[in-house]
């Protein structure tokens, strides 16, 4: 027998038109079931990434506190949905991929370039959603270790039916904890200038 959430997700698949919507649904209905895990868990302050640091005197705007760091996680409308998937689909587009084969040397963090790295995605499309009305605290830059070892910046967004992430490396907008990743550090959302190790112990 089909139970009732599950009924009504397939009713909202049929009066929006959209199989991505369905899946957002999922996570929006109140009694839908959620994974224990679908808000991330920030631990002790940590120092930001140099990169950040610098990419704060570039673009002092972005880092600028907002009045709007008050308040936790926004509801996920099919409207701000439909922000993200466009954000994320766009940015992807836009930006061609370009390897930093400098190190840290090479690592400055620019938005909208034509071409550049992971890094360059995160802050673009963080910088594409604050423009579109967003709150700052919501939109958190996070590293974390992809399965080669690398570290990877992605764009971590608050909602009060799990954290998601915009990425470079998928079309897809996942949970957190559905990414691949080994999560490492995350903006503070009380402060976007302050980073947070994840987890109780940071690792």
């Amino acid at each position: 027998m089909q139970r009732p959430w599950v009924a009504i997700v397939s009713a909202l698949a049929v009066m929006i038109g959209g199989v991505q919507w369905a899946s957002a649904a999922l996570l929006i209905l109140p009694g839908a079931p959620q994974p224990a895990s679908a808000h991330i868990e920030l631990g002790r302050p940590t120092l930001a990434p140099f990169s950040y640091t610098m990419f704060c005197l570039r673009y002092e705007a972005e880092c600028r506190p907002r009045r709007s760091f008050r308040g936790g996680p926004i509801r996920l409308t099919e409207k701000r949905w439909a922000d993200l998937r466009e954000v994320n689909r766009t940015v992807n587009a836009a930006i061609a991929p370009e390897r930093n084969e400098l190190g840290l040397a090479g690592e400055t963090w620019i938005i909208n370039p034509v071409r550049g790295d992971c890094n360059d995605y995160a802050v673009s499309k963080r910088h594409e959603l604050l423009q579109r009305g967003w709150s700052a605290r919501v939109l958190l830059l996070g590293e974390v270790v992809v399965g080669s070892g690398e570290h990877h910046l992605v764009l971590l967004v608050r909602t009060r039916s799990g954290d998601v992430v915009l990425d470079n490396l998928t079309p897809q907008i996942k949970l957190w904890s559905s990414a691949p990743y080994r999560w490492v550090r995350v903006q503070n959302p009380a402060d976007n200038r302050l980073w947070a190790a994840v987890g109780r112990e940071g690792t």
